[in-house]
């Protein structure tokens, strides 16, 4: 099942609302809020790679009060 971590950066203000959108995901298995240059880490799941980007694309990246995403896709060794 491919993982991926994404980086959020927040409109000022903004970071408790899509903390919130977040962890309502069905495929968020972990919300973190941050200090430093980036606002939240969400680690996500997906059952295949094309789901997962697919889900990127169109769903993370498209939720209110975010400014950047920075996304790093796990692999298995």
């Amino acid at each position: 099942m491919p993982e991926a971590f994404v980086l959020f950066k927040t409109l000022p203000s903004q970071e408790r609302n899509v903390y919130l959108a977040l962890t309502n995901h069905a495929s968020v298995a972990e919300v973190h809020a941050l200090y430093g240059e980036y606002d939240l880490i969400v680690r996500i799941s997906a059952k295949d790679s094309k789901t997962l980007s697919g889900m990127l694309m169109a769903e993370f990246r498209q939720i209110e009060g975010i400014k950047d995403t920075q996304t790093l896709i796990a692999v298995d060794y």
